[in-house]
This record gives C-alpha cells, sequence and structure tokens, in this order.
C-alpha cells in the first residue's frame, strides 16, 4: 500500500533563496521537502536552476536570465527582503522560510503581525516568538537569544558565551513583555 501527502496550497510556509551561498543541500531538501512554493532572486536563479529546483517564482531587474517554463517572473527593482515579504503577505501566504546571509529581522518586524518568518543562514536559523512561547528541546540544546528585553525562561542556563543551553531533556519556555522574541537555534 503506497501512502499519498496532500498538501494543500499555500498551507507549508514558501521558500525564498535570497542569497545560497554555501547553504547546506541536505537542509535544503528538508525545506523542499513538502514542495513549498519556491521563490528566488534573480542573481541566485541560475544557481537554483543548476541544483535541479523547479522555481516557482523569479524576483529581480535582470530580465536577461532565461526562465523555466511555467515560473512566474516578477519585475523588481530591488529583490530586498521587505519586497518579497510584502509580495508573499499579498498572496496570503501564513508563512515563509528565508534563506539568506544575515539572519537580522530589521526590515522585516513590521510584517510579523501578518507572516510568520523562519530566517535561515549557513550555520542558524532565527525566528521570531509571542509571549508564553514553550518548546519540547532536548539536553544540550542551544539557543541563541537577541535580547532586547527582560525575559524570563525555564530550563535555560546562560554560558559565558552568551548562548543559552537547555538543562535537561523537556519543555523551554518564554515570557516577556515586548511584541516578540528573537531565538535562533545551531543547524547542526
Amino acid at each position: 500500500m503506497s501512502s499519498h501527502h496532500i498538501v494543500r496550497e499555500k498551507q507549508e510556509p514558501a521558500l525564498y533563496i535570497h542569497k545560497l551561498g554555501n547553504f547546506d543541500e541536505e537542509y535544503l531538501g528538508q525545506l523542499l521537502e513538502w514542495s513549498p512554493t519556491l521563490v528566488v532572486a534573480a542573481n541566485e536563479y541560475e544557481k537554483a536552476i543548476s541544483l535541479g529546483l523547479k522555481v516557482d517564482v523569479a524576483f529581480g531587474n535582470d530580465d536577461s536570465i532565461a526562465i523555466q517554463e511555467n515560473t512566474k517572473w516578477i519585475y523588481s527593482q530591488t529583490d530586498s527582503l521587505p519586497t518579497v515579504v510584502k509580495y508573499l503577505i499579498a498572496e496570503k501566504y501564513p508563512a515563509v522560510n528565508i534563506i539568506s546571509k544575515e539572519n537580522k529581522f530589521d526590515d522585516l518586524v513590521g510584517f510579523l503581525p501578518e507572516i510568520n518568518i523562519v530566517l535561515f543562514t549557513e550555520t542558524e536559523k532565527s525566528y521570531a516568538i509571542k509571549d508564553d512561547f514553550s518548546v519540547w528541546k532536548p539536553a544540550g540544546s542551544i539557543f541563541r537569544i537577541d535580547i532586547v528585553s527582560y525575559f524570563e525562561t525555564n530550563n535555560l542556563k546562560q554560558e559565558e558565551s552568551g548562548d543559552f543551553v537547555v538543562l535537561k531533556d523537556g519543555f523551554v519556555s518564554f515570557n516577556f513583555t515586548t511584541d516578540y522574541l528573537f531565538l535562533s537555534e545551531p543547524l547542526h
């Protein structure tokens, strides 16, 4: 008996490749596992095609690129993260995974009420959480926390490096008074 996965459109987070760099192909495969809508910056388009990826939407201002059949080309003066995130919000995507060189939310904070964003770099994934967030993690897991306000947590110990380490297998919870707390986890 075979099993079939039926994925409704926009049920999975879109994947936007902003800057691929040396992003691990195994992690890329995991992000593509459920066939998300794949959006690629024009300057990363040829690299994505060379990896055998089917690109749904390409963003940018280089219209000399030979586009795959069924790829939607969106002309944009810039391939900035906000431009692409605005497009995804307009298209009613609830979430997006972004592969980039930097894990900075500076230009994206204003969009967080409208779309869930996870930023991936070659070494870590970063995301914003809301108050009263909890997640199960094995002992030894590491969080890097962008401390912009006072927060309370359990099952974590801060190391001299500034990283927070999970003390024992179990839930880690976060309570704070700001709109968001920004967490990063190393990709192993």
